[in-house]
C-alpha cells in the first residue's frame, strides 16, 4: 500500500443521534457545573428553613389580643403551617431567578448558539431546562417545607397553634409548597427564553409574583375580589394553604390555575425559541 493510498483513505467519525435523553443529560450537566446553581439554591432553602423556624419561634398569640399590631410574622390567628411556610414568598424568587438564569444566562453569553446548533430542533432543549430544575425545585422545596415545620414545632411547643405531621392536611401543604415552588422554577425557564433577557424577565417574574396582586387592588372592588384569586401568586399560595379561605380557591384549582399560567408561558417560549433567530 502507497503513501497516496493510505492518504485517501476516508476517516471514520462515530457520529451521534440527538436524542432527547441525551439532551436532558446535557441540560443536567450544565445546569450542576454553574456555581450560579448552588448558590442560588442554597439561598431558597435557607429562606424557607430560616424564615419559618424564626417565625415560629417568635409567635406570641397575645400580640393581637393585647392591642399590638396585627401584621408581623408570628402574629394573629395563623396556624402552625402558615408560620413554617412564611418563607415561601422569599423562595419562590430565588427559585424563579434561577430558572430565569438557566435559560435567559446562555442568550447573555451566546452560549445559546453552540447549544442549538447542536440540537437543531430546539425544542428539546427548552423541555430539557425545565425538566431538569423543575424536579429538582421541588425535591429540595419540599425538604426545605418538612424541615421548617419540624423545627417550627420545637417553638410551638404547648401552643394551642401546634399540629403534627399526621394532622389532616398537614402533608399536603408542605408538599403543595414544593410543588408549588417547582412550577416557579420552570416559569423562570420559561420567561427567560421568552424574553432572552435576565434583567427583563427577573423584572417580570418579581413583577407578576409580587407587585401585580397589589397594584390589582387600585380596581373596583367588584373587579378586584372577581379576578384577584385568580393571579399567579394568589392562585400558587392556595396550592400549599392548609385552610381554604372564602375568597381564594380551592387546592387543586388553584393548582390548575398556577399550572395553566406556567403552561401559557412555556407555549410562548416555545414559539419564540422556534420561530425567532438565536
Amino acid at each position: 500500500m502507497t503513501t497516496d493510498t493510505l492518504s485517501a483513505a476516508p476517516v471514520r467519525t462515530t457520529v451521534r443521534k440527538v436524542t432527547a435523553l441525551r439532551v436532558l443529560r446535557s441540560e443536567w450537566a450544565k445546569f450542576w457545573s454553574l456555581r450560579s446553581s448552588w448558590i442560588t439554591l442554597g439561598v431558597s432553602l435557607l429562606l424557607l428553613v430560616a424564615l419559618g423556624a424564626i417565625a415560629s419561634a417568635t409567635y406570641s398569640p397575645d400580640v393581637v389580643a393585647d392591642g399590638g399590631p396585627p401584621g408581623g410574622p408570628g402574629s394573629g390567628t395563623q396556624d402552625a403551617v402558615s408560620l413554617a411556610l412564611l418563607g415561601v414568598t422569599f423562595a419562590s424568587l430565588a427559585v424563579g431567578v434561577l430558572g430565569v438564569l438557566l435559560s435567559a444566562g446562555e442568550y447573555s453569553t451566546g452560549m445559546i448558539r453552540s447549544t442549538l446548533t447542536a440540537v437543531p430542533r430546539r425544542l428539546p432543549v427548552l423541555w430539557s431546562k425545565a425538566a431538569v430544575i423543575g424536579p429538582v425545585a421541588l425535591v429540595l422545596s419540599t425538604v426545605g417545607a418538612l424541615a421548617a415545620f419540624q423545627l417550627g414545632t420545637l417553638g410551638l411547643d404547648g401552643e394551642k397553634i401546634a399540629l403534627s405531621l399526621s394532622d389532616d392536611g398537614v402533608l399536603r401543604s408542605l408538599a403543595g409548597a414544593g410543588v408549588y415552588l417547582g412550577l416557579v422554577a420552570v416559569f423562570g425557564v420559561a420567561l427567560g427564553v421568552l424574553l432572552r433577557s435576565s434583567a427583563g424577565a427577573i423584572a417580570v417574574l418579581v413583577g407578576v409574583l409580587l407587585i401585580l396582586p397589589g397594584l390589582a387592588s387600585l380596581l373596583p372592588d367588584s373587579l378586584y375580589d372577581n379576578i384577584n384569586p385568580y393571579f399567579p401568586s394568589n392562585a400558587g399560595s392556595a396550592v400549599y394553604a392548609l385552610h381554604e379561605s372564602s375568597d381564594a380557591l380551592s387546592p387543586g384549582a388553584g393548582l390548575a390555575v398556577f399550572a395553566g399560567w406556567v403552561a401559557l408561558t412555556l407555549a410562548g417560549a416555545a414559539y419564540r425559541l422556534v420561530r425567532s433567530d438565536a
